[in-house]
This record gives structure tokens, sequence and C-alpha cells, in this order.
């Protein structure tokens, strides 16, 4: 099975490049249509703004759904202040000490384009002292510098900016020599990239898949609603692609692709996840199963909205989500040959 990994990793990053915070996501569900437009494979988007891609199988009268959401975290205008900073309210749900110091691009009501960096309202240990270290991190105390001459509310006002208007994190991505990818959004950028790595060889090679197989690029995942609506009524299994997070505790590593046992949520269907991991094992994958307590997918949002199908969980270990990620393409290729295995 030979993969095009330079093809997944440059779509990736160019997907990384593209910000896209729940409720903003239209240019990266763009930008994902039209490759799968590029490979051929047919494409529509819900009510919802979510993209639907399907590729027919050798059977018709059941289908398969694999998934994975372009929402990200980021942030939204809270408040402009009278000194003209900004306060932020969340998208998603993050640590406020990850995002101090970060750089950001606020989009105003007309499209333009505004940057910035997040800091504390007492940032200068040179004015404020210990202050500096010991202020609390959270939406009462950060606030972002805005890079233009404003020193008021209305100064703020005049350029564009108000209340509900996204906020947009850098996602500073870098592809080492050594075959790692840092950057914000890898949950779940790097699933939605393995999506297209797996459509790409399907169609490449000519293959039919066991099942038809849509692919659904949710757009609502980090607020908790992402595929809880308009999955294709034939799907009777469906699999989230999603990242799986290494640390203290946990298999799950950067290299491999992880298969969740159990998240926040419950259980994943023992017999999808025994199939999954036997598919691994027989094929000489690196993988990992693990459960995460703190963790949701787009299965669970499925699962909760009551439809009926067997849901699994696999995805490329992410180092560090929610925060400074980090992945290797080894992962993206150990998830995307399973997710070929599993669909032929």
């Amino acid at each position: 099975m030979k993969l095009d990994m330079d093809y997944v990793v440059d779509k990736l990053v160019s997907l990384l490049n593209i910000s896209s915070p729940s409720g903003n996501t239209k240019k990266a569900i763009d930008f994902v249509e039209k490759e799968f437009n590029s490979m051929g494979v047919p494409t529509y988007k819900t009510n919802k703004g979510a993209l639907i891609a399907t590729i027919t199988g050798e059977n018709q009268e059941k289908e398969i759904t694999l998934s994975g959401h372009v929402d990200t975290l980021g942030g939204m205008v809270k408040e402009i202040k009278s000194n003209g900073r900004i306060k932020l309210t969340q998208i998603g749900g993050y640590v406020w000490s990850t995002v101090e110091g970060e750089y950001v691009n606020i989009e105003s009501s007309n499209g333009k384009l505004y940057s910035g960096t997040i800091l504390t309202t007492k940032a200068s240990s040179h004015v404020h002292g210990q202050e500096t270290k010991t202020i609390e991190r959270d939406m009462h105390n950060m606030e972002i510098r805005l890079d233009e001459k404003v020193s008021s509310k209305e100064d703020v006002e005049k350029l564009g900016i108000n209340v509900g208007d996204f906020i947009f994190f850098d996602p500073r991505t870098i592809v080492t020599d050594s075959g790692f990818i840092k950057s914000r959004h890898l949950d779940d950028k790097a699933g939605v990239a393995s999506i297209l790595g797996i459509a790409k060889y399907l169609v490449d090679n000519n293959i039919k898949p066991k099942y038809t197989t849509n692919f659904f690029v949710s757009n609502y995942e980090e607020v908790g609603h992402g595929a809880s609506a308009a999955i294709p009524k034939k799907t009777f299994e469906f699999i989230a692609i999603d990242m799986a997070a290494p640390g203290e505790g946990q298999t799950s590593d950067e290299y491999s692709v992880t298969i969740c046992a159990k998240d926040s949520s419950g259980p994943y269907d023992l017999e999808l996840k025994n199939k999954l991991v036997n598919l691994a094992e027989d094929n000489d994958l690196n993988y990992k199963i693990d459960i995460y307590p703190y963790y949701g997918s787009d299965g669970s949002a499925a699962l909760r909205a009551g439809y009926d199908f067997r849901v699994g969980l696999i995805g490329p270990g992410v180092d560090a989500s929610h925060s400074f990620e980090r992945t290797h393409r080894d992962a993206l290729e150990n998830t995307i040959r399973l997710g070929i295995l599993y669909l032929i």
C-alpha cells in the first residue's frame, strides 16, 4: 500500500493556515470541498455548513461514514474596553495560559483583518512586579492589544471592529526535517488531512470500498454538536477520525494510530473496536488502544443525537492537545492505513 504522504502533509499545512474557529469555517470547508472535487468525488453541504463527500461502494444498501472536523478553537470579541484593548470570549475549551502571548487576527464585519496579541492586563513586569506572575489567567484578566493606533473604544469601533467579531489564533505551522508537524489546530485538521489521504488512495488506485462510504467533514465539533445531524441515512457504522492525546497515564504516542476504547461519553462499540484492533494487528500497523476521560468526539455527538449505528474512534497521536500541538507524519500514515484497511 503506497501512500502519497507528501500530498497529505501539504494539504494539512494548507488547511492549518486557513482560519476556521467553530462558527466561521466556510473557507476551510470550501478548501476541503475543492480537494474532493479535484479527485472526482461528489460533495454536498448540509444546512449547518458541514461537507459530505461520497464514494460509491460495492454494496450500496448500507453505508459507512468517516468523520473529521475542520472547526478549531478560537475566540470572539466580547467587549471593547475604554482604553482600546479588547476582551475576548472563548470558542472551544482551552486553558487561558495556553494562549497568553499568542498573535491573533480579528476579522471585522467588513472582512478586514486586524492583528494583535493576547496579553494579561498586567503584562509588564517592570510596571507590575510580582502581579505579573500571580495574576489569574482568565477571561477577566486577558485582553488583546491591537496593532493599531487606538486608545479608546471609539477608536476601535471606527476600524469596524464590533462585539461578536471572530478572533483567529496564529497556527505557527512548522514541518521539521524529522517528520514532525508543529501547529495549533492539529485537532482536528490532522484528521481531515487523513480523510483526504484515504479518499485519494481509493481514487488513485480505482478501488471501490466494500460499502458506499461518506466522508463527513463537520464544522461544530469543538462546541459539541458537530455530527449531531445530517449523517447519511444508510449509515450503519460511523468512524470518527480525531486526534489522540498522549500524556501521563496514556498509551498514545505521536507515531501511532490510536483506537479509542472509551472517552467521556462512555465506551465505543466493542465489536467495531475489536475489528479495528485486528486489522491493525494483522497488518503490522503501529497502533495503541487508549481511554480519554476528558474528551468527546463527533461520534459522541452522533450517539447523543440518537443515531442508531455502531461508532468507533481512531486518530493520530497529537501531543499537548488544545495547547501547543505536535504530531508526526508516521501517526498520519498509520491512521490512513487503518482507515483504508477498514473500508476495503
